[in-house]
């Protein structure tokens, strides 16, 4: 099941989905909200996803799961959007595998790819402002503020250019 929702995450109905009596590992992650970030107070997150191209990215991470580790059994990916309180689930994984290895692999894979590759986009809310973290989530660094450069549109975090695929120079025809 690969499914963006507003409905809370629980471990215990992922560890339910995933548990299989061919598996001899049961992994569950659960990434929940946390109340600090760069030495500011989180109060909430606001998470948005563009849900139909998140969906599909969440299979495909899945599908790689099998592809990659033969013993796994049953893969689960859920992520949340909306608003979310200190303490709540945004992200939940499940995997199950005949062994522990391919099970604990196979979830470290799941959540690295889900952060790297899903279009669903994060708003920090501070006790004094909020800020939009890349996808998927880079924090803003020490001592930053909101309105800060280093973050808006355009920028990487910590006040570089995104990274841009060089460009080969023009070459001009020649003049016979």
């Amino acid at each position: 099941m690969y499914r963006v929702t507003e409905e809370a995450l629980s471990a215990d109905a992922i560890a339910r989905m995933v548990t299989v009596p061919e598996a001899g590992g049961v992994v569950v992650f659960l990434g929940v909200v946390r109340n600090e970030t760069a030495g500011r107070r989180v109060v909430a997150l606001e998470y948005e996803a563009h849900v139909p191209m998140a969906e599909a990215k969440l299979k495909e991470i899945g599908e790689a799961v099998y592809a990659r580790w033969p013993g796994v059994r049953h893969v689960v990916v859920l992520h949340r959007i909306g608003r979310l309180l200190v303490g709540e689930a945004s992200v939940a994984i499940g995997v199950s595998a005949a062994h522990r290895q391919d099970a604990f692999e196979g979830c470290q894979y799941a959540i690295d790819t889900v952060k790297q590759i899903v279009p669903i986009w994060k708003r920090e809310l501070f006790e004094d402002g909020s800020a939009w973290v890349g996808l998927q989530g880079e924090s803003p660094p020490p001592g930053w503020k909101a309105g800060d450069a280093r973050c808006r549109p355009g920028t990487r975090l910590g006040g570089a250019a995104p990274a841009r695929r060089p460009v080969a120079p023009r070459r001009r025809a020649r003049r016979s």
